[in-house]
């Protein structure tokens, strides 16, 4: 029985396998279908805008209020309907791997991650390079002092570089690039804790991915969502927003961001667009060089890390700040990738709307809500609005839903967080979308920037 079980199964899928392009026309059609709909149904809205503002802005900000959120929207859960990613396989031999570690001022939290990384069920040699960037804490002397109380095995080695001066992100990951005996390069950040399976799930997805794939972006879940309301917030937009965009992005080949705080590279593909290149947002702009040679970039959705999130309004508002510059810093560099002819394009030019769907919620949406509250002003936010809803309660549901199967299978729980998700779903793209408009500006004003501001 075992054996005719496992020879239908290969069937089963073949039959309900569909080839990434139909998958992506698929929800290409859902998206445009729903959005012609919200056009339809919004006819009144935008005349009534219209005659009270004018005919051009009425337009333009529901465009950016509901019919472009509505086809992302529309657009991922039919993706993530159509999702059958295929599974991990297991290696006979596993490849050596070099894990770069780049800390700035990590005191507080670099012993764990070198004591995570070092403990790491991996079967093949692993090499850890701390890469202390100049810190002016402890850094240096209580990473020595990790290393030393290790008790790892005899595949694992670690080294500690110390770099008396402060150069930046970039540059201190190049050095180490440069210093790595492996060809497989995993990368995380100072105050990242690995499960212990996450480098083997990791490898394998890599291994396991369609040809051509050179660099698979890990989960990174947040680690002290304890600790306040923003915290809270945050390892929802980690559980539910960062891991489904991501999900989407990879099962059209083209994973926008191999993050730094978790992801596997290899070497030869690194040095062939240069490394990481010296800006804020040096792991998307070295992404979409990787893109633009024509490679995939995937995720491995079960490879998980813990991070710490920004505690304080003020290090969230520096650190998505600095992933908004890095958005423009990407554009600058590698604009040519806009009209690449594969299916990845769509998210660069997707990403691009964030900077009018951001200004829009900020500068009209807001104030929009704001009136409706208290002068019963239903210009902008009216019954209309609530229509975006059902589709956004959908695609909550269905990611809620993949992402608690994969928790699950892991051996882990989803944590009850009924504040966090509250605020989450109530007032955090109020405190998110401004600050992306304040990073947006900074990068096209060209004002400074400086690593390890968290």
């Amino acid at each position: 029985m075992a054996t005719s079980a496992s020879a239908a199964a290969p069937a089963i899928r073949r039959r309900h396998y569909y080839p990434v392009p139909i998958k992506f026309a698929i929800a290409v059609a859902a998206a445009i279908v729903w959005t012609l709909l919200s056009i339809w149904l919004s006819a009144r809205w935008v005349n009534e805008l219209g005659v009270v503002t004018n005919p051009i802005f009425a337009l333009f900000a529901i465009t950016f209020i509901a019919f472009v959120p509505g086809f992302m929207n529309a657009f991922m859960v039919a993706t993530l309907l159509l999702d059958k990613r295929p599974p991990r396989r297991r290696l006979q031999v596993y490849p050596g791997v070099t894990i770069l570690v780049a800390a700035y001022n990590e005191a507080e939290a670099i012993a764990d991650t070198i004591e995570s990384a070092a403990h790491e069920d991996y079967p093949g040699q692993l090499e850890i390079l701390v890469l202390n960037d100049g810190s002016n804490d402890r850094t240096a002397e209580l990473a020595e002092a990790a290393r030393k109380g290790l008790r790892a095995g005899p595949n694992v080695k670690v080294r500690i570089i110390d770099y008396p001066v402060n150069r930046g992100k970039a540059a201190v990951l190049n050095s180490g690039l440069r210093e790595a005996t492996h060809d497989l390069i995993v990368t995380i950040d100072g105050d990242t804790r690995l499960k212990p399976d996450a480098l083997t799930y990791i490898v394998e997805r890599l291994m396991s991915d369609p040809p051509g794939t050179v660099a698979v972006a890990g989960a990174v879940l947040v680690r002290n969502s304890r600790r306040n309301l923003m915290t809270g917030a945050q390892e929802w937009d980690y559980f539910h927003g960062i891991a489904a965009v991501k999900r989407m992005q990879s099962m059209y080949h083209g994973t926008l961001v191999a993050q730094g705080a978790f992801s596997i590279y290899h070497k030869d593909a690194l040095i062939e667009v240069g490394g990481w290149p010296e800006c804020v947002g040096e792991d998307i702009v070295m992404t979409w060089g990787l893109l633009k040679k024509g490679y995939r970039v995937g995720y491995a959705e079960d490879a998980i890390v813990f991070t710490n999130a920004p505690a304080t309004f003020r290090q969230f508002a520096l650190q998505r700040k600095r992933w908004s510059r890095g958005l423009i810093e990407a554009i600058h560099h590698h604009e040519d990738l806009l009209f690449k002819p594969r299916l990845t394009v769509m998210f660069i030019w997707w990403n691009l709307l964030f900077l009018p769907l951001d200004l829009v919620y900020t500068l009209i949406f807001i104030p929009g809500v704001l009136a409706a509250i208290f002068f019963q002003i239903f210009w902008i936010a009216g019954p209309m609005t609530l229509a975006v809803l059902p589709l956004a309660g959908l695609w909550n549901i269905i990611i809620y839903r993949v992402q608690s199967r994969m928790i699950h299978a892991q051996g882990m729980k989803v944590r009850h967080n009924p504040g966090g998700l509250l605020f989450y779903l109530l007032a955090y793209t109020v405190v998110m979308q401004p600050v992306c408009v304040w990073g947006y500006w900074s990068e096209l004003l060209g004002l400074t920037k400086k690593w390890g501001t968290k």
